[in-house]
């Protein structure tokens, strides 16, 4: 708006808006202002409902008030995104819609004017020689199509009152097309979105007396096409010889293949929920329209493209070294023709005569002279040597000899040979870029998709077609990339990675397919390894050889590994292939491929496999293990196997993805005890292309990792259950009958590997950390805050005031205490008992983690300890030693401590606490209110509950938890 009114102004020395439409760039950079404009409000409109647009754009002005304050525009702004009152995806639309939306912000009508009237009669952008045939108009005209629709919306009195002018654009534009691409693939069914607008629908209705004929003949077409371009694929049929003889056949193919899918692509998508919609939908389908049979053309199309294109490319760079050579072979022939004339050189039956030698040295002379650069006159002279070597060849009798002859058709070779390199251009290149483009497929090219991996599990080999598929739909990003390249925009390089970043999403889609093979076959291997074959011992005896040589089994295996090599092949013959600024590497897409499928599978199976009784606390949680254990077992054992065959690394991916769906699971239970969560986005294990997929919870947990954690403390209550150290056992206190054992952990390890142990162990320390914060907020709200109760112990405390002195009758003295403060203590006792149970699970963690280490690793065990008791050697040296400092790896080792079971759960301080007043009395009251109710028990040698003991509970809990308490 700025530029027309500077424009109306004279700022711009003698140019004003007529002149400025005369210019070729200049009426294009005018239409696409205003049709990018239109883009732009049609695009919001359709992606943001109207009541969000409001809310981000008040949210803005809250908490921007100092820029907004400074734009003046603000108002402007929020008068023109308010809502329409139309909905995303709905087909109602309220009255005057789209133009009291486009007359928002007033455009002037001269300029709206000028720019229909140049899209309406000029080639603004000289497409019509890129597609010489009358039936391809209305695709060279197709980008000024979508900017003449979008435009109309500013001039409203076109649509509704002037079908002359509506008819002249209809025929010109849209004489077999109502469905049209917008820009980058949002498409537009005219039917619909000229419903309400007399003279638009009016002259549209000329278009569909033709709809069942041009239907017909495009999808008869395809057939034809498909075979053509199968043929010309095959191998020895576009060699160099034959591509540069057939150059124009070659590219009316090519236009025809590509009009033929742009036609059928567009209006075969999904048309509009309205009646006349559906029926010219169902009138295009109705001709035995098979969207396979579109696929089919499409890659063999983009195939067709991609060879003409390298090949093109390789004759450019060999054009002028192939020119020079040639043109060398047909001098150095002539003068040796000039020499066999001469007399002097002995070839059999050829009499010396000095004209044709002359002859012969004038015309190598000729051809010595003929300039590369001057193309048109290198054309002009080649031609004229060729037709004056053959009237040579003719007037003179030189046909009888064979060696003459044979020289004379070399030297006419290498000079057809020189006309073809010299007519090899570059606007050949630009001619199959412009002719391939599949920006209007951007969207719906997703309808196709499940087309495309059928294709593919049915050929693998089909990835290489895929390919140039891909290489094709990447010819999209020079629309939004043209101007923004032009005008220098730091905004280019963001830009080209938002499209390559969408596209390469969509190659992994399409692509994913691979490893969902791959793992449907693997879980057949998985099978026969884990139910079918039975495992070859060490030592094994002669008769028995045959029972284990398993031949059926082993066929089966090998079959199905050879099935996924298969697969694996298809995916790499892709190569690696620049999608717009990104560099696809196939290994990579298939390793993330696998990766993301394995994920998917494992993290399913974790949260399906790991789910408790809810009713009472029945222990099926071994069963629960032992059947997870086996799945786990089969996809470690077949990974291991097929590591080979598919050149990864099995054992090492299997590893890492479940430490990350562990981490990942951990880290989004742990955010129900934080304040400020960890979104997907914000976490370090959670991935844009291998996600890890969230479920739903299913009881209080949000994950498997809470689930098996709060059933553990369901099967260990300590109301109930007594824990023996001596043997790491939970019996119950009614029946002595065992609950849980420490061999639980190594079935935890079987199932979820060591890192789920691990991660157990970290959602366990916050749940530690959790309920001191509780015990420390209950001692302060209930007993702290009793100035009354807060009195008497002060009172107490002044009593047994010096320590050393000795209390007399201590229960009379500390009874009544007791019994006080007994429902204060009875408050703490929960969670001194809940930090004490946890801590004790967390102590049979690290056993676990720790004798599991010394098997397995025991070199990493060693030196990881050896390291640990170096650093704290350091750290105590500081506090004795001025000149040593103190080492940064204490927060580096962290981890692998956690992961050797190298940690103390009952010596660390998890969080640090003010000193609460009074809580030593406190605890001190509260024991010896319990001490009352346990009693020594021989056998165990440890104290049990009294048996007639109310309220009973774990004293070994209590004593833990107490200490821990303690200590922080």
């Amino acid at each position: 708006m700025l530029f027309l009114e500077e424009l109306e102004e004279g700022i711009y020395i003698q140019q004003s808006l007529e002149i400025v439409f005369m210019d070729t760039e200049g009426k294009q950079l005018l239409c696409e202002s205003l049709y990018l404009y239109g883009v732009m409000l049609h695009v919001i409109d359709l992606k943001y409902n109207g009541t969000v647009r409001e809310r981000i754009l008040v949210a803005y002005y809250r908490y921007n008030a100092n820029q907004a304050a400074v734009d003046s525009h603000i108002d402007d702004v929020c008068k023109l995104l308010r809502s329409t009152g139309i909905s995303p995806g709905s087909i109602r639309r309220p009255a005057n819609y789209p133009i009291s939306y486009f007359s928002r912000v007033p455009v002037r009508q001269e300029f709206v004017s000028m720019a229909i009237g140049r899209l309406r009669s000029d080639d603004v952008y000289n497409q019509m020689s890129n597609y010489p045939l009358p039936e391809h108009r209305s695709v060279a005209l197709s980008t000024q199509a979508s900017m003449l629709y979008m435009i109309l919306f500013f001039a409203p009195d076109i649509l509704q009152n002037q079908p002359a002018v509506m008819r002249e654009i209809v025929d010109k534009h849209f004489p077999d097309n109502w469905v049209l691409d917008v820009y980058m693939g949002l498409t537009v069914n005219l039917v619909f979105e000229w419903e309400g607008f007399r003279a638009a629908r009016t002259a549209l209705n000329n278009t569909f007396e033709n709809v069942r004929t041009v239907s017909r003949k495009h999808v008869q077409s395809i057939p034809k096409l498909c075979d053509r371009a199968l043929k010309l694929l095959q191998e020895g049929v576009l060699v160099e010889e034959y591509v540069l003889d057939h150059i124009p056949k070659l590219m009316t193919f090519l236009r025809e293949c590509n009009c033929t899918l742009r036609w059928m692509m567009l209006h075969t998508s999904c048309p509009p929920p309205t009646k006349k919609c559906k029926q010219l939908h169902d009138i295009v389908m109705s001709h035995d329209t098979q969207l396979s049979e579109v696929v089919a053309l499409l890659l063999n199309t983009a195939q067709l493209e991609l060879v003409l294109k390298d090949m093109f490319k390789l004759l450019l760079e060999k054009k002028e070294a192939k020119w020079s050579s040639c043109q060398k072979e047909t001098r150095e022939r002539l003068l040796e023709l000039a020499d066999v004339f001469s007399g002097t050189k002995p070839l059999a039956r050829v009499d010396k005569n000095e004209n044709l030698q002359a002859w012969f040295r004038e015309i190598a002379k000729q051809t010595a002279d003929i300039d590369y650069n001057d193309h048109t006159m290198a054309g002009r002279k080649i031609a004229q040597l060729i037709q004056a070597i053959e009237e040579v060849q003719e007037f003179h009798q030189l046909e009888s000899n064979w060696q003459i002859r044979q020289f004379l058709t070399d030297t006419r070779s290498y000079l057809h040979q020189m006309i073809r390199t010299i007519n090899v251009k570059e606007e050949v290149l630009i001619q199959i870029q412009i002719i391939g483009d599949l920006s209007y497929a951007w969207y719906i090219i997703d309808n196709y998709t499940q087309f495309m991996q059928n294709l593919i599990k049915k050929d693998p080999g089909l990835v290489k077609k895929l390919r140039a598929t891909f290489l094709k739909l990447a010819s999209a990003l020079d629309l939004p990339l043209v101007r923004i390249g032009e005008a220098g925009s730091e905004d280019f390089r963001s830009v080209s990675e938002c499209y390559s970043k969408a596209l390469v999403s969509y190659v992994r889609k399409v692509l994913q397919i691979i490893p969902q093979s791959m793992f449907s076959l693997l879980e057949e291997i998985v099978k026969v390894l884990t139910h079918d074959m039975v495992e070859v011992p060490t030592r094994l005896d002669k008769d028995k050889l045959k029972d284990y040589a398993q031949l059926t089994e082993r066929y089966k295996v090998a079959k199905l590994t050879h099935a996924i090599s298969v697969f694996t092949d298809g995916m790499l013959m892709m190569k690696s292939t620049l999608v717009g600024v990104i560099k696809i590497d196939p290994k990579k897409l298939l390793e993330d491929g696998i990766r993301k499928e394995l994920v998917t599978r494992v993290a399913a199976a974790f949260h399906g496999d790991l789910v408790f009784n809810q009713k009472g606390v029945s222990n099926n949680l071994p069963q629960v293990l032992l059947r997870l254990s086996s799945k786990t077992d089969g996809f470690r054992r077949s990974f291991e196997y097929i590591q080979d065959y598919l050149d990864i690394f099995g054992l090492k991916m299997w590893q890492e993805e479940v430490t990350r769906i562990i981490n990942y699971n951990v880290e989004q239970e742990c955010n129900t005890f934080l304040r400020q969560k960890v979104f997907d986005w914000q976490s370090l294990y959670q991935s844009q292309h291998i996600p890890i997929p969230r479920f739903l919870p299913i009881d209080e947990s949000q994950t498997f990792i809470g689930r098996l954690a709060r059933q553990l403390l369901n099967i260990t209550n300590p109301t109930f259950t007594l824990y023996v150290d001596p043997v790491k056992t939970w019996y119950d206190m009614k029946s002595s009958e065992e609950v849980l054992n420490s061999s639980i952990f190594g079935k935890i390890v079987d199932a979820l590997e060591p890192s789920g142990l691990q991660g157990l162990d970290r959602l366990y320390c916050f749940m530690v950390v959790t309920e001191l914060q509780r015990f420390t907020k209950t001692t302060t709200k209930l007993i702290l805050s009793d100035k009354a109760a807060m009195m008497q112990l002060q009172g107490v405390m002044r009593t047994l005031h010096p320590h050393s002195k000795t209390v007399e009758n201590p229960n009379k003295f500390y009874q009544p205490l007791i019994s006080k403060f007994s429902k204060f203590t009875a408050l703490l006792s929960n969670y001194i008992l809940r930090v004490g149970q946890i801590q004790i699970l967390r102590q049979q963690i690290s056993l676990t983690l720790h004798t599991l280490g010394k098997f397995e690793s025991k070199q990493l065990v060693t030196a990881v300890e050896t390291l640990n008791n170096a650093l704290v050697a350091n750290v105590t040296s500081h506090y004795t030693l001025d000149h040593v400092t103190p080492s940064d790896s204490l927060y580096e080792i962290t981890p692998y401590l956690g992961a050797c079971g190298l940690t103390q759960p009952l010596l660390q301080v998890y969080s640090t606490f003010k000193d609460l007043p009074m809580l030593p009395l406190l605890m001190f009251l509260h024991v010896q209110g319990h001490v009352t109710k346990l009693q020594y028990n021989t056998q165990c040698d440890l104290l049990v509950p009294a048996k007639r003991a109310t309220d009973p509970l774990d004293p070994t809990v209590f004593t833990v938890g107490l200490s821990t308490i303690l200590r922080q």
